[in-house]
């Protein structure tokens, strides 16, 4: 066992792998710009210095720990260190900070106000720079930009498309696509991992929220939401309710009051996704052609699939993503429904994911020149509104959701999570639901965090290779693979977000560790807790089949 002092006290350290670590974990939390324990250390933004017993000063998290070291972390130098430090940042900086989308969250917000930041002694020369508003995804606006380099790291190391870089020196310095290009012109896939990591507002979410108000007021609208399985985990941070909590009855409660008409569980979708990709997963299994099959539930995924490896483009399974699939099943109800109900329509998505905004505008997601959705909210759009109309969720009485689509099971729930999709679909092709069966299979290796993991299950006394993947780098990696011939697969599952939904780009930061695993135990709590379990013995999709979908399955449900 290794020891070091901080701030006069002894310290134990095992395995950290920087000097930070070692702070943070004797309790106290060390302010940085640029660290983030996924990522290479960069080291950039200075404000993690401390000093050592012989007054040099150096950056904690490039620092390795080593046995009696002696650091202090709050010294006067160190203080007027990180408080120049934030001085110069805010004399180049835009402050409308009361317009701000990240108002209450922004970090340089809170380490000006922690530090005792009362005025910037420095004039702004910096230049304006315009706004890249062509994402349906994320808005970029340089001018709050602080160069601590974090999207860039997070979009060429954990999504390996280097969208992202920097460009000039000193003064002049910009983070920007090459050749200063628009999003909409680059291989930007819109899952706003950028967004999730920027301290500031520099990168923020498309936001959708006034043509809903909008909607909402119109009495000839009839406004229907649908609300994914991790928003449910996740909305209650921005108020003050236990991380991972389920709060779709609480949401469930909030959005009627704001005016949405009915209230809905993607899980529905989720579960009619399952029906159809296990459906179409047999179907490829009997003929041997297009395998492996890829999940199509991602539409960061879809695209970097589409666009980076389109030889492997009828890899894709033809299912909808399940918002896509309730959606369109919404609207053809209404459709059937028009005598008895002359209002318009209007389908609204509540999304931990920025990407699903785009998918949305695809041309397969209309049908009969009609749009599916018409919305996408994020997690983080909705705890908005939510607030605007002057509610606290933390103080509603749960409300269970509308039928006839208000219920689900808890193979649909797990899709917010890496592995989920690939977990409820064996569900589906063992249909099983005793416990040793179930537990099996989610001991197979399909469950955790890695960015690939495998699995070796039989099927009919088949042996099926399964590949679970999360992260877009770890997908290039995989698809390399396939491409030379090195590994084989007959399903592969992948989520561009590390962890799957609870980490999407749409869902409300600050996302550190203990948040991620609270999200994703949430997930799975739900799951235990359902009393169906299966995709199958949902009763309300059988029904669905029988009825709206009975000969329109393909046209409503796949895409080609």
């Amino acid at each position: 066992m290794s020891y070091m002092t901080i701030n006069n006290r002894r310290v134990e350290f095992t395995n950290e792998k920087n000097v930070l670590s070692v702070i943070r974990k004797s309790g106290i939390d060390l302010p940085t710009f640029c660290y983030h324990s996924e990522l290479s250390t960069y080291g950039a933004c200075r404000m993690c210095v401390v000093e050592d017993d012989r007054g040099k000063i150096f950056a904690s998290c490039s620092e390795v720990p080593r046995d009696g070291m002696v650091i202090y972390t709050n010294t006067p130098r160190l203080q007027h260190h990180r408080k120049m430090i934030i001085e110069l940042l805010l004399a180049a900086h835009c402050r409308d900070c009361t317009t701000c989308a990240k108002n209450g969250v922004c970090t340089l917000q809170k380490l000006s106000r922690q530090l005792g930041i009362t005025e910037v002694r420095f004039e702004n020369n910096k230049k304006q720079l315009p706004m890249d508003t062509t994402s349906d995804c994320i808005i970029r606006d340089p001018n709050k930009c602080i160069l601590c380099g974090d999207c860039v790291r997070t979009c060429d190391e954990i999504q390996g498309l280097g969208v992202l870089d920097f460009v000039f020196r000193g003064s002049k310095m910009q983070v920007t696509p090459a050749f200063n290009k628009d999003l909409a012109q680059t291989d930007c896939v819109g899952c706003g991992q950028c967004r999730a990591v920027c301290p500031t507002g520099a990168i923020s979410i498309k936001q959708d929220v006034e043509p809903v108000w909008k909607a909402l007021s119109d009495k000839n609208i009839r406004v229907v939401a649908q609300i994914a399985p991790a928003v449910r985990v996740a909305a209650g941070d921005k108020f003050g309710i236990k991380k991972g909590e389920n709060t779709i009855g609480r949401l469930a409660a909030a959005l009627r009051r704001i005016g949405f008409d009915e209230v809905y569980d993607t899980n529905f979708g989720a579960d009619l996704t399952v029906m159809e990709e296990s459906k179409e997963f047999l179907e490829r299994l009997e003929s041997g052609e297009k395998l492996p099959l890829f999940t199509s539930c991602c539409p960061a995924w879809v695209k970097f699939c589409e666009e980076k490896y389109p030889e492997f483009k009828d890899n894709l399974s033809t299912c909808k993503s399940p918002q896509e699939m309730f959606g369109a099943l919404l609207k053809e109800e209404a459709r059937m429904n028009k005598d008895k109900d002359a209002r318009r329509t209007m389908v609204v998505s509540i999304m931990p994911c920025t990407a699903k905004k785009a998918e949305i505008k695809r041309p397969e997601h209309f049908t009969d020149g009609e749009q599916d959705i018409e919305y996408v909210l994020t997690t983080t759009e909705i705890t908005r509104m939510i607030q605007a109309a002057g509610i606290d969720l933390a103080q509603l009485q749960p409300e269970a959701l509308d039928m006839p689509f208000g219920l689900a099971s808890g193979a649909g729930a797990i899709f917010g999570v890496t592995g989920g999709v690939t977990e409820a679909v064996l569900r589906r092709l063992v249909n099983s639901n005793r416990t040793e069966d179930l537990e099996a299979i989610s001991f197979t290796g399909i469950r955790g965090v890695d960015g690939i993991k495998e699995a070796t299950v039989t099927l009919n006394g088949r042996e099926l290779k399964i590949a679970v993947v999360n992260g877009l780098h770890s997908a290039e990696e995989v698809l390399d693979k396939m491409k030379t011939g090195e590994v084989h697969y007959d399903f592969v599952e992948v989520m561009a977000c590390k962890r799957g939904c609870i980490a999407g780009g749409g869902q409300p930061v600050p996302i550190g560790p203990r948040t991620k695993k609270a999200r994703l135990e949430g997930i799975y709590k739900i799951d235990r807790m359902a009393q169906i379990k299966l995709s199958n013995e949902n009763p309300i999709v059988s029904t669905v089949y029988d009825g709206i979908l009975k000969g329109k399955e393909h046209k409503l449900l796949h895409t080609r």
